[in-house]
């Protein structure tokens, strides 16, 4: 049987609760009973039902497994590597097991080098209607965020080393932003106080609009460094389209500023 193109483009008709799982290698589906275990790995059947990172040695043998009980699929990291979840989610070996929800999971194993091979998995639920063609469909358009004009400068200058789609970007200082604004907008009083007290104005806002990542101190765990929550506030603000390459010519002058510090 040829392999679908991707299971994120959804399964047919099916009885709910079916495992459906699909690597380079292969595909699988598995009812869903009782007990049964779906392993995967780098091995040969019938130590795994579907093979991944076949020739990858950093990939073990028995990466990995599905069992269903209660009414879920439970995944389980059996393996040396780490298996990565969307959101960054890790799992390592002393992990405890996660259930499944309906709909589609990609998962990620950790190879050689920079290495990652796919698991796509589906669990069917009850309104599954199999692939459907929308190329006619109006696009849906991402969900942004409303930023008055001095906002929307001071993060584009905080944030330009992510639209600049630079490789694990961080947040400029405080200090360095108010470097930079003062050259800027030279009326504009951007100390590092003012800074401060907008961005957790706009941390406060947006929190309480949704905000797909963590903005503001959780007391129960512990208090995280300001500058975590900030890489939050832009990093969604970027993924969102909220901020975008464009922006940074708001900064029409800082082809005459210094880089900026780390």
């Amino acid at each position: 049987m040829p392999l679908s193109a991707s299971l994120a483009r959804g399964v047919g008709p099916t009885t709910p609760g079916t495992l459906h799982a699909r690597a380079v290698t292969g595909e699988l589906s598995a009812p869903p009973r009782q007990g049964l275990t779906v392993r995967f790995g780098r091995g040969e059947k019938p130590d795994v039902d579907l093979g991944v990172g076949v020739d990858d040695l950093r990939v073990s043998r028995r990466h990995g497994e599905l069992t269903y009980r209660h009414g879920s699929w439970w995944l389980r990291n059996t393996g040396r590597q780490l298996v990565r979840l969307p959101r960054g989610r890790m799992m390592h070996l002393t992990t405890e097991p996660i259930p499944l929800g309906t709909g589609y999971t990609p998962l990620f194993v950790k190879g050689s080098g920079y290495r990652e091979h796919l698991v796509e998995l589906y669990v069917a639920g009850h309104d599954d209607q199999g692939p459907v063609s929308r190329r006619r469909a109006e696009t849906v358009r991402p969900e942004t965020w409303a930023l008055d004009e001095d906002e929307r400068l001071l993060l584009v200058v905080l944030g330009q080393r992510y639209l600049l789609y630079e490789e694990d970007p961080r947040p400029l200082t405080y200090a360095t932003a108010a470097k930079q604004l003062a050259y800027l907008r030279p009326d504009g009083n951007w100390s590092e106080r003012r800074i401060e007290h907008r961005i957790e104005a706009v941390r406060r806002r947006l929190d309480r609009s949704g905000f797909r990542y963590q903005l503001l101190h959780d007391k129960s765990q512990g208090r995280p460094a300001d500058n975590s929550l900030l890489h939050n506030l832009i990093k969604g603000l970027v993924e969102s389209t909220t901020l975008v390459p464009p922006d940074l010519d708001l900064m029409e002058d800082d082809t005459a500023w210094p880089d900026p510090a780390p």
